[in-house]
């Protein structure tokens, strides 16, 4: 199975929605409708902030990706952060998270990006193993803590 990749546009709101919500309900993640909009929209009107890719056939996509920019004096300039990923529960386990998780990085390294970063549940054995056979790997020194503003 292909992990085609295509940059989202303003027009996939809609089905990128439908995504995102199915991914947050299987998450935990409370947010409503209209804050989900508000985040996503900018992305998808191309903002330098980040972007978000649909995984497979763009009328019936398989899953997404959003990805974030950020700077880094650590890593010597542009990195970027995996803030979700998401494959529809029905095509999992055939390898498109991998395909995309590989591929992907090396698209990014190539437009400049020093480094990706991505969280991952301490408790999601199996998604760490994704992410571990991807290249990814655990900072023993560093963890990623937040405050919401």
């Amino acid at each position: 199975m292909s992990a085609a990749l295509k940059l989202a546009r303003p027009e996939d709101l809609d089905r990128l929605m439908g995504l995102v919500t199915a991914f947050h309900a299987e998450s935990g993640i409370t947010q409503d409708a209209d804050q989900t909009r508000n985040a996503l929209a900018p992305l998808l009107d191309g903002i330098p902030h980040g972007c978000v890719y649909l995984i497979g056939p763009g009328r019936a996509p398989l899953g997404y990706i959003v990805l974030t920019f950020g700077w880094s004096v650590e890593f010597g300039g542009m990195d970027g952060f995996v803030d979700e990923i998401y494959i529809r529960p029905a095509v999992r386990g055939r390898g498109i998270a991998t395909e995309v998780l590989l591929a992907l990085p090396k698209a990014l390294a190539g437009a400049g990006l020093t480094a990706l970063h991505l969280e991952v549940d301490r408790a999601n054995e199996a998604t760490q193993n994704l992410y571990l056979r991807t290249g990814f790997k655990p900072r023993e020194r560093y963890m990623l803590m937040s405050k919401p503003l």
